[in-house]
């Protein structure tokens, strides 16, 4: 049985509640927002350092080093592996893991970001390149993943 119109409560205009539908689709997204975190934003992959030009049977280093950001790290638990190949160029290890990083912890210090360093040795006068392909975790409090990167880097052999 339906209310007399005189009893009848009129339905609130949506326009009277801006600022509660806004909370409320802030609340329900802010979770998805928080768990959709692109782990390619938690650190960055540097090769400052690594030799750009080098003599016809010479040799230069070829450096690779994660940066994690706040809140983030490399884990030193999952496998992390570095695996080199060159042309014009003959990197002195063509497969490295997180032991051979020249990075270590400092005492009390719980994560270390790895740093390698790989000497390499040119062929030949020319064009050559260092090619490399990292795979790695890198971890929050709330996830943990698996992250792949390949770099072809330009050295010129004189």
């Amino acid at each position: 049985m339906r209310a007399p119109p005189s009893r009848r409560r009129p339905m609130p205009s949506p326009r009277r509640f801006p600022h509660l539908a806004t909370l409320l689709l802030t609340l329900v997204s802010a979770p998805v927002l928080a768990q959709d975190v692109d782990p390619a934003t938690l650190y960055e992959v540097t090769t400052e350092g690594t030799s750009t030009q080098v003599k016809a049977g010479g040799q230069g280093t070829f450096v690779l080093a994660i940066k994690s950001k706040a809140g983030a790290h490399v884990s030193d638990e999952a496998p992390l592996k570095l695996e080199l190949t060159g042309t014009q160029l003959t990197p002195a290890q063509k497969s490295l893991t997180r032991e051979q990083s020249v990075a270590k912890k400092a005492q009390g210090q719980q994560f270390v970001d790895p740093r390698f360093e790989v000497p390499f040795t040119a062929v030949a006068a020319g064009k050559g390149t260092l090619d490399a392909t990292l795979t790695f975790f890198i971890c929050t409090e709330k996830i943990c993943a698996r992250q792949k990167k390949t770099f072809s880097l330009p050295v010129e052999v004189q």
